[in-house]
This record gives structure tokens, sequence and C-alpha cells, in this order.
């Protein structure tokens, strides 16, 4: 794959020359019109924005649904279905019935019991891939 980038243009287009369009390259399109996306959510009373690739997972505990970044953790009106369809394809996998997990941001995976993953996520944090979606799992990250 070629990479070029120019300057001195009004505005801003992203051409892709391909021999054929695959998944891969659908991945790229949708990273590129996703990439500004923003989430709103809240802290200590604070709104928040934040970038969608700052965001390690999504969780629902209670009828409420957190995102975790790093080191912070956020709050979010968003329901989890709601999350899956606007994050679509574009690098995160709903990997429980409570969780959503951005799979950029993983570190490592290992098998569990009982046919689950144990995932470690950049900032040393432990997750499980359920039974259920383990085996979507394997295929979207190519195992």
């Amino acid at each position: 794959m070629k990479i070029k980038l120019e300057e001195g243009f009004p505005e801003t287009m992203v051409t892709i020359q391909c021999i054929k369009i695959t998944d891969e390259i659908r991945n790229i399109e949708s990273m590129l019109l996703n990439s500004g996306k923003k989430f709103r959510c809240t802290k200590n009373y604070e709104t928040h924005l934040l970038n969608k690739w700052d965001i390690l997972y999504f969780e629902s505990v209670d009828k409420q649904c957190f995102l975790y970044t790093d080191t912070e953790v956020y709050e979010t009106n968003l329901k989890l279905y709601e999350l899956e369809e606007i994050l679509g394809d574009d690098g995160f996998f709903r990997n429980a019935k409570s969780q959503i997990v951005n799979i950029t941001k993983i570190t490592s995976i290992r098998p569990d019991f009982g046919g689950r993953i144990e995932v470690v996520m950049e900032n040393g944090e432990r997750t499980i891939i359920s039974r259920q979606y383990a085996k979507q799992f394997k295929e979207r990250i190519g195992l």
C-alpha cells in the first residue's frame, strides 16, 4: 500500500485507488468518515466531548452506560445498542451483553475458562470476551 500526502488544495479529499473494493478498503473508508466522531459524556456534572479513539470500552451497569479511557470513567446517556449502531464495525466490538470494547486498544489476548477470552487493554485493565461473542471476535481479529 502506498500513501501520498499533498498540501495546497482548497478542500480536503481522500481518494483510494485499489484493484478491488475489499472489506479492508471499506474499513478504511469507515474510519476516515467517522474519524472526527466525538462522544458527549459527563463527569462530576461537567460535559465532556471525547474522541472515540480515546475510549477503551463502553459498559452498561444498572441501566447506566459508562465509557472508560486510560485513566477516567465518564457517563453517557446513550444505550449500548445505540452505541453499536453509531460505531458499526469501526474498530469496536460487542464483547459481552453489557460491554463494547475498542479492538485497537487491546494489547494481548488469552483463552479463559469455558470458551471465554481474556483481553488486556493498553492501560493494563483486563476484560472478558464472553463465550457467546468469542467466535465472532476471533474472526474479526483474524484468528
